[in-house]
């Protein structure tokens, strides 16, 4: 990281970068995994179906 106090003084402006910085350093290794077709697949199907559920309890 950079010294962000050359463009803004106060550090708790700076804590949601901060914190969205952090996961994304442990968030984005996931996408170079062996199996990530695999997870994103699954994700996926979790998704459609609370997606038919939800949409199913709102009538459509």
């Amino acid at each position: 990281m950079t010294d962000l106090s050359r463009l803004v003084d106060d550090p708790a402006a700076w804590a949601p970068i901060h914190k969205l910085a952090g996961t994304l350093d442990k968030a984005l290794p996931g996408i170079f995994a062996a199996d990530y077709a695999e997870c994103l697949d699954a994700a996926r199907r979790r998704l459609r179906e609370t997606m038919g559920s939800f949409t199913e309890e709102q009538g459509g």
